[in-house]
């Protein structure tokens, strides 16, 4: 692999890894607080590329009033989800992954319904001209998800350090009894949760229209590597959530690069059936007690 190729697939891994570090931080984000998975977190992603095709491409929206629609719609996604499917089902984790599961199928028949079936969506560039980076064209959507991951993830890390509903969120994460107890509503963080997971999810997924293949199957498609991400940085843990999405995404482009996409599966597989061997609680996870 020569230079130029090798700064290609760099900056190609480091807009992957910024993409699912978006999608895995809300997902871990969500199961934190609640303690349950969200199957359909895939489809979040989907809805942001979808809202950005359907304002954008279709409507003529400007580009970047499209990327916030999407964020707001899946926003309020998220806490729909929350209120009609995560809330009655509180407590029952097998309950709610599997009304999100079928959710999941839900939105992609609505999607393919609507949108087409087969051919993936065109959704046009807003900036045609790549970035050069020393010889290497880089295109501009790969460059844009890297300062949008950077704000959105530490600002939800400074927000939940920092301020008082913050603390909240932190506070329900580590035990929801004792923050009950203290006065903290628990419906209103769960909500809070998954409206900050939906914001990120659709916010990535309206970044990336551009580059992946805007399709009814988009969200099955990445649902599975978040969750690798998700538990190979420990369920829960943020920071955790972030490191294995670097390790993610740079292990899978540059090892589908030199071999094969299969390939790159196989191994990353192997890398999360070995960190959880050696680290059962995930990279950065707590010991359960």
């Amino acid at each position: 692999m020569d230079f130029t190729t090798a700064l290609q697939t760099a900056a190609n891994a480091g807009a992957v890894s910024c993409m699912y570090a978006m999608i895995a931080v809300g997902l871990s984000l969500a199961f934190g607080v609640m303690g349950m998975a969200n199957y359909a977190h895939g489809e979040f992603f989907m809805a942001g590329a979808y809202t950005v095709y359907a304002m954008y491409a279709l409507g003529g929206m400007p580009y970047w009033a499209a990327i916030a629609a999407g964020a707001g719609i899946v926003c309020c996604l998220g806490l729909v989800v929350e209120r009609g499917i995560f809330r009655p089902t509180r407590g029952n984790v097998l309950a709610g992954f599997m009304a999100t599961a079928g959710l999941a199928f839900i939105i992609q028949v609505f999607c393919g319904e609507v949108y087409g079936w087969g051919l993936m969506r065109y959704i046009p560039k807003p900036y045609m001209v790549p970035f050069d980076i020393a010889g290497a064209a880089v295109d501009f959507a790969r460059i844009l998800v890297v300062p949008f991951a950077f704000a959105g993830i530490g600002g939800l890390i400074f927000f939940m350090r920092r301020f008082k509903l913050g603390r909240a969120l932190r506070a329900v994460a580590q035990d929801p009894e004792a923050a009950s107890l203290q006065g903290i509503s628990i419906n209103k963080i769960t909500a809070l949760a998954m409206g900050i997971a939906g914001t990120l999810a659709g916010l990535a997924g309206g970044l990336m229209s551009t580059i992946y293949a805007v399709t009814p199957v988009l969200g099955h498609q990445v649902i599975l590597p978040a969750f690798i991400v998700v538990i190979v940085g420990g369920m829960g843990s943020i920071e955790g959530a972030v490191l294995a999405a670097i390790l993610y995404g740079f292990t899978h482009t540059f090892i589908t690069t030199i071999f094969d996409a299969v390939t790159a599966n196989m191994v990353v597989v192997a890398m999360m059936a070995l960190v959880l061997i050696i680290r059962p609680q995930g990279l950065l996870g707590r010991v359960a007690v």
